[in-house]
């Protein structure tokens, strides 16, 4: 069953199409990757998705409902969640205190959002961070406590734009095992990376978008050996 379909999407900024006339679903309880060069038109859809930007036409589904033209926090009281390629937490609030500010989308009172809140810091590995001041955390730190505060409004359709940029091997491995426990918990996901070992490795299926057109589609060993996306993307990744 389908959980999210982007029908026909298209977005122009004056004379510029960002993205043209892009369709696909995602089912639900897989991982989506959405890859391509940079400037591709990714994060755009993902704008669209959740509501900062409205598409020029076409039309974005969620569970059969037509949800463009709803405003983010809409939209994420439906049940999908995102993370940003630029990591922007609270930053003079304690890391719990930001995941606290999250789960109050759901929560009835503090002391449930305290429970979801240090439940998905236990999830996300951050328990022991969680009295340190945001601002003060290492990037990969940073990068779980962005999945830590979507994870904390409870999505069933999680975003994910970049989540492993600048990490190292061993944040890495930690950040792939995360993504997999949210799968193993029925979430939904669709993630943008550039990182191909780790996009081929996690992904059940992928949509690759080329000047804001989707130029192919399949399972990670058929984008893998598609024609097209090696000229336009993989090439670019040393045979990655």
């Amino acid at each position: 069953m389908s959980l999210l379909e982007i029908r026909n999407v298209s977005k122009f900024f004056g004379g510029l199409a960002a993205t043209s006339n892009v369709s696909f679903i995602i089912q639900r309880g897989e991982i989506l990757g959405l890859i391509g060069p940079n400037g591709a038109g990714k994060t755009t859809l993902f704008n669209i998705v959740d509501g900062f930007y409205s598409p020029t036409k076409g039309q974005v589904l969620f569970k059969d409902q037509v949800i463009s033209g709803f405003k983010p926090h809409q939209i994420c009281k439906l049940g999908i969640a995102r993370t940003f390629q630029v990591v922007k937490p609270l930053q003079r609030m304690s890391v719990l205190d930001n995941v606290i500010t999250s789960a109050f989308l759901r929560a009835k009172n503090k002391a449930e959002a305290l429970e979801v809140a240090m439940e998905t810091l236990r999830f996300t590995g951050l328990e022991q961070d969680k009295d340190v001041i945001s601002r003060g955390l290492p990037l990969g730190k940073r990068k779980k406590l962005e999945i830590a505060r979507a994870l904390a409004t409870q999505p069933e359709l999680l975003l994910l734009d970049e989540s492993f940029a600048g990490l190292n091997h061993s944040e890495l491995n930690e950040s792939i095992e995360i993504i997999r426990n949210i799968k193993a918990r029925g979430i939904t996901i669709m993630i943008i990376e550039h990182h191909m070992k780790v996009i081929m490795s996690i992904s059940d299926r992928i949509v690759v978008i080329n000047y804001g057109q989707k130029i192919a589609e399949g399972t990670p060993l058929e984008i893998r050996n598609n024609p097209l996306v090696i000229e336009a993307y993989l090439g670019e990744q040393h045979g990655a």
